[in-house]
């Protein structure tokens, strides 16, 4: 018996000296997560499809709206109202608009999300100890996908990149996140930024 506790000994510290591999966290435990935040905010650091970098504050406040403002220039990213707004430093004539619905990043603003839709999901692996979701709109997968990372031990948000309908990928990473706080309601108004810039 001691001589068989021994022999195994070596095989339990080597078992106990490994890093422990992360289970992917399931879809439901994702969908409620991204269900129970309201609003938050921070740093992000953007890489474009040419591989130029941006960075820059975001602020996120579920269902429907986020604000990207860059550190370079005038350059600024709104949705609200089912509506996305991209204002750059030549947007005299107003910014480019488009609808929410047609752009991946409804899936993370939506008002109920339910990463178990069917055909919603198309990946959902564990890499590197975080748990990769790559979700599509199943009624327009025309539209691009969002690829989401998440960490657990709680469950964080930490990047998505977007895929566009023209198969251009925009990487975005998210610094530390405060939660809960309160936005000025001018904070995603499009027609107060439209004012603004006048």
């Amino acid at each position: 018996m001691k001589i068989r506790s021994l022999a195994l000994a070596p095989v339990f510290a080597l078992a106990f000296a490994l890093p422990a591999m992360a289970e992917k966290i399931s879809l439901n435990e994702l969908s409620n997560y991204l269900n129970g935040l309201s609003t938050m905010n921070g740093k992000f650091t953007q890489v474009n499809n040419d591989g130029s970098i941006s960075t820059g504050q975001i602020y996120i406040q579920r269902p429907g709206r986020v604000r990207f403002e860059y550190n370079n220039d005038k350059q600024l990213v709104l949705a609200s109202g089912g509506q996305v707004a991209v204002f750059d430093s030549k947007s005299n004539n107003g910014p480019q608009q488009y609808p929410l619905s047609e752009t991946p990043l409804s899936i993370i603003l939506a008002q109920n999300v339910n990463l178990g839709r069917a055909n919603m999901v198309t990946g959902h692996s564990e890499q590197k100890n975080s748990t990769v979701v790559t979700a599509q709109d199943p009624a327009h997968p025309e539209y691009g996908n969002i690829q989401m990372v998440f960490t657990a031990g709680p469950t964080e948000l930490r990047q998505w990149v977007v895929t566009d309908n023209a198969g251009e990928k925009t990487t975005v990473i998210l610094g530390e996140m405060a939660k809960g706080a309160r936005f000025p309601a001018s904070t995603f108004s499009i027609n107060d930024e439209v004012a603004r810039r006048k």
